[in-house]
């Protein structure tokens, strides 16, 4: 019975714990304790994503991954050991084989197919001054990295960090992988838990940076988009960032695809599986491993807590400079523009721009602005993928 004991999950976490000697961060990370603290974290994760609803279809593989690699045994990502759900002692487990796929970017690219597949471009083909308000909302990413920087991190690290100001998980994920992999599990989460948060934590700083006058303008209709103009954007945009940024081509060349798989009309088929059976599927295999990531040992450090920091910080960044930008830009224009949908060029697809629409309608009921705030909301995902392309060159 002794001999069973010790070979027990129960065991093997109370053991380490009982040796640690020093009670810093680090030390019960490579704990046993640091084990349940993460355990903790997940279950608290899963109950964000179920109960309160917070982005549960990334949510809750996320945290189901961190549950999993947080179990004692359970060997996590380490390709040496078995890993769990493997039957070969001699072979990594499921969850290192989904983990490969992400550090091989093949993941985040599929699931940005999915969301070519899934997004309109209309709104920003009909307005294109949206891009602009796109691209300010990136203020967050280089603001961040030059923070994480002052703060002792490397570039690669600093890079990896920034990219969470944009807004968009995949971005996040190959960024990490490529620049800085041990941060990848931190990273990831914060990116994904401030998404989920979008609704929380936008609402004060829109409020904060405008007027009830400026929230209560009314935009016009925007003019119908042909399918022509929709069919010529995604090869358009394709052509020139390959020219530009070629290191963002992975990413906007699948979020193109997806879209002319979509506007085409004559590939149905691969639309509808790209937004929904294979987006689905990936989102399991992509959300399980990057949970999986966040074990004891690499997430409990003190650089976790000021890469979470410092996630907040972009994200507020990243809202206030397409507000701002707004604004500045109505001090020229003729038409005005609402500055709350500048807060949308953050991209979050389509949760920024909701926010904009029921920000707007709490001063002006009468107010529809979702999909003038969808216009910097793709741009947001455009300018994001762009960033990281700039990241990826610079410091690979």
């Amino acid at each position: 019975m002794l001999d069973f004991f010790q070979t027990t999950g129960i065991y093997n976490m109370f053991r380490s714990a009982f040796e640690l000697k020093e009670f810093s961060i680090d030390a019960i990370g490579q704990s046993g304790l640091g084990n349940l603290i993460m355990i903790i974290v997940a279950c608290f994760l899963l109950w964000l994503g179920i109960h309160k609803k917070f982005e549960p279809l990334l949510m809750v593989p996320i945290a189901f991954g961190m549950l999993l690699s947080n179990l004692p045994l359970a060997f996590g990502l380490d390709p040496e050991a078995a890993g769990i759900f493997s039957h070969d002692m001699n072979s990594p487990g499921l969850l290192y084989l989904f983990y490969r796929l992400c550090r091989w970017g093949v993941l985040p690219c599929l699931i940005f197919m999915g969301v070519g597949a899934m997004t309109d471009f209309g709104p920003l083909i009909a307005n294109p001054k949206s891009l602009l308000l796109g691209a300010a909302a990136q203020l967050g990413i280089f603001t961040t990295f030059l923070g994480a920087i002052a703060l002792g991190f490397t570039a690669q690290e600093a890079g990896s960090i920034g990219i969470i100001g944009g807004a968009d998980g995949p971005t996040a994920i190959l960024t990490t992988s490529i620049l800085a992999p041990h941060r990848l599990g931190a990273v990831a989460v914060a990116a994904y838990s401030y998404m989920a948060l979008v609704p929380v934590i936008q609402p004060p700083i829109m409020k904060a940076l405008t007027t009830k006058e400026e929230r209560r303008i009314v935009m016009k209709q925007l003019r119908p988009v042909s399918k022509k103009e929709k069919i010529i954007f995604p090869i358009a945009v394709t052509i020139v960032v390959a020219l530009f940024v070629p290191d963002a081509i992975p990413l906007v060349g699948m979020l193109m695809l997806g879209n002319l798989f979509k506007e085409s009309g004559l590939t149905d088929r691969l639309s509808d599986t790209a937004q929904n059976a294979l987006v689905n599927s990936v989102t399991i295999m992509l959300g399980t491993a990057v949970g999986a990531t966040a074990n004891a040992q690499s997430f409990l450090r003190l650089e976790t807590l000021m890469i979470l920091a410092l996630g907040v910080v972009a994200f507020g960044f990243g809202t206030a400079g397409g507000v701002l930008l707004a604004k500045f830009m109505n001090l020229f224009l003729k038409e005005k523009i609402n500055p709350l949908i500048g807060s949308a060029g953050v991209s979050a697809v389509p949760m920024a721009a909701r926010v904009s629409q029921k920000v707007g309608q709490q001063e002006n009921p009468a107010n529809f602005l979702l999909m003038h705030a969808m216009g910097p909301n793709v741009a947001g995902v455009i300018g994001s993928a762009v960033a990281a392309g700039v990241l990826i060159s610079l410091f690979r």
